[in-house]
């Protein structure tokens, strides 16, 4: 029996992960193993506040939904369940409210003005008004904010940070928000369950079993999405 498509598996799971309170990111299938006997799910769940607990909560019913629908046939499959790993992209307003208080590595589209500089360049991620973004320019040293609007922005990813910001410099980007992680203190949150599997646990993983099915792990996992840009040519205020 072939596997599911990941359109498929993302319609049966959808409905579960909002009542949860998540929002669905992305859905990736892939075979694993020699004979590819073994499906890989990865499902990447955002929400204003993710925890472990309420992950591998979310897992178990995911898992158990999945078996219910039965469109996996008798092929053994191992569910990842995370939350967006670091260097993901910032698509759409939620994503840049959630990273608010994180380093990014922004491009601006052709043709508009940067408010000083390159057209690409890193800022620490503000406050979301309306169609326009706070940012923080200089770094702990000389920390300083400009506005720019979303749609002179091609892409903006989130950077991987490993000390925290100057205390003026989160000032200025207001903070990071309620629930989420200082920058440089993360960790990314993933729950594994295996399923029908016989999957077993390496000795260095820090596994911890589930209750009814299989392997809870901590693995890093990210999913992008793609981006959008307008016309309107407008340059950057600086504060």
């Amino acid at each position: 029996m072939p596997m599911p498509t990941e359109e498929r598996v993302s319609q049966l799971v959808a409905g579960l992960v909002a009542r949860r309170g998540f929002d669905l990111e992305g859905v990736e299938i892939s075979a694993v193993g020699r004979r590819e006997a073994q499906a890989r799910v990865q499902v990447t769940v955002d929400s204003d506040t993710s925890d472990l607990d309420s992950i591998a909560a979310l897992s178990t019913e995911l898992s158990a939904a999945l078996d219910d629908a039965g469109d996996f046939g008798e092929t053994a499959y191992l569910l990842e369940v995370s939350t967006p790993g670091i260097e993901r992209p910032l698509i759409a307003d939620r994503h840049w409210r959630r990273a608010q208080g994180r380093k990014a590595r922004i491009v601006l589209r052709d043709g508009v003005r940067p408010p000083e500089g390159p057209t690409t360049f890193e800022a620490r991620i503000g406050a979301l008004a309306a169609d326009a973004v706070t940012l923080v320019l200089g770094g702990k040293r000389n920390p300083r904010r400009v506005t720019i609007p979303l749609a002179d922005i091609t892409s903006a990813v989130v950077q991987a940070e490993f000390s925290p910001p100057g205390a003026r410099e989160l000032e200025l980007a207001g903070g990071v928000v309620a629930g989420r992680p200082v920058p440089g203190r993360e960790d990314d949150v993933v729950v594994e369950t295996s399923a029908d599997s016989g999957v077993l646990p390496s000795a260095d993983s820090g596994v911890l079993p589930s209750a009814d099915s299989g392997v809870l792990r901590g693995i890093p996992n990210a999913q992008p999405e793609s981006p959008t840009a307008s016309d309107s040519p407008t340059e950057g205020i600086v504060e």
